[in-house]
């Protein structure tokens, strides 16, 4: 079966640009890609074909080659090998996805200092009501690594600088063919990192690091709610060999309040309230979390349960601008331990009370007598 001409492989005109050239092979390379199309020969077919036409069209000789000759200009040896049993597909292919992908297909080369990334640390800050509505700052003191001064984090002795490794030869990974594709790994010699240490620090024994306590200031946001994490980008451990520090995540607790109960912005308690003061109404201060006050008016015949609303005195909104609500529920409470006096007032009144007076209880009871009744 004759071969098709690369450019209409991948779609695209003689004179496309390199990145244009690259555009359509990754195109085609996640639509026909093995793993995503299991079993279907057809598609891995297509795709074995998209990578030969793009590793000839992406290298200016090769491409200039193939625009002389054509096909031709790769057989039998000719300034590369076309055909795709004769194609390197194995190492042709890892370098291509090294170039799209980095190190998930080879990019090792490219990264080979992210393996030694410090280690990301946790801190677990437990905070009051009242400082999460206002906020703070606050110092923590933590056991951490921190960058060798003597050799500045390189891990070699001062004045020396690190080999490459003789395993990998400084790429950081090892490759080893397996049947259609090529498996690259860590090198286990040097973790990826490309380097020998062959005169490493006294100071940290050629690491780039030693253990060290440290006091750092942090600013915890108003209107943090308990579990809410915080991150510092850089402040974790520091890395081995001058790589980069991990993160330090700030882990917030926040107590519960005698008073206040939270839901997201709002806040909610209850206040109990005399039968009196719910049968006539009154008027009563209550507290807001600022440590203020605010007057509330309970109406006359105010039913045990009612909510009030105070707009804009719950918690800040900790991403934009304004606060939540208050929410007051008042619980009428039931008077003990009665004098003699207060008794004949209450029986008393009990005698002339009327059926205007408790709509609800005489709605209950008419229920319930219909029900007998049935």
């Amino acid at each position: 079966m004759a071969k098709r001409d690369y450019y209409e492989v991948l779609g695209i005109e003689k004179s496309a640009s390199p990145d244009q050239i690259k555009s359509a092979y990754r195109k085609l390379a996640v639509k026909f890609h093995p793993d995503k199309n299991k079993g279907d020969k057809a598609s891995e077919e297509k795709f074995k074909e998209a990578s030969e036409a793009y590793h000839v069209l992406s290298n200016a000789e090769r491409k200039q080659n193939y625009d002389n000759f054509g096909h031709a200009a790769f057989e039998n040896g000719g300034g590369g090998r076309g055909g795709f049993g004769n194609f390197d597909f194995s190492s042709s292919f890892s370098d291509i996805f090294e170039d799209f992908f980095g190190e998930g297909f080879g990019g090792g080369r490219r990264s080979r200092r992210s393996n030694n990334r410090g280690s990301d640390l946790r801190y677990d800050l437990s905070i009051t009501l009242e400082e999460a509505y206002a906020g703070k700052k606050q110092d923590i003191k933590f056991s951490t690594s921190e960058k060798c001064n003597t050799c500045k984090g390189s891990g070699s002795k001062p004045g020396t600088s690190a080999s490459s490794c003789s395993m990998c030869g400084g790429h950081g990974q090892v490759r080893s063919s397996q049947g259609f594709f090529t498996v690259q790994q860590t090198c286990p010699q040097c973790s990826g990192s490309g380097e020998q240490i062959t005169n490493p620090c006294s100071d940290c024994s050629g690491q780039g690091k030693k253990q060290a306590s440290k006091r750092l200031s942090v600013t915890i946001p108003k209107g943090v709610d308990d579990g809410t994490r915080i991150r510092l980008s850089g402040k974790g451990e520091a890395g081995s060999k001058g790589a980069g520090s991990g993160d330090l995540y700030l882990f917030i607790n926040v107590y519960s309040h005698d008073l206040f109960k939270r839901s997201d912005e709002n806040l909610f308690f209850e206040c109990p309230i005399s039968i009196a003061d719910a049968a006539l109404g009154t008027s009563i201060e209550i507290p807001t979390i600022d440590g203020g006050k605010a007057k509330i008016k309970i109406p006359a015949g105010t039913q045990s349960g009612k909510q009030f609303r105070l707009k804009g005195k719950g918690m800040p909104y900790m991403r934009g601008s304004g606060n939540g609500d208050l929410y007051i529920q008042v619980n009428t409470e039931v008077p003990i331990s009665l004098n003699k006096e207060q008794k004949e007032l209450l029986e008393k009144f009990r005698e002339i009370e009327n059926e205007k007076s408790n709509p609800s209880i005489k709605k209950f009871f008419q229920k319930a007598k219909s029900f007998w009744k049935n």
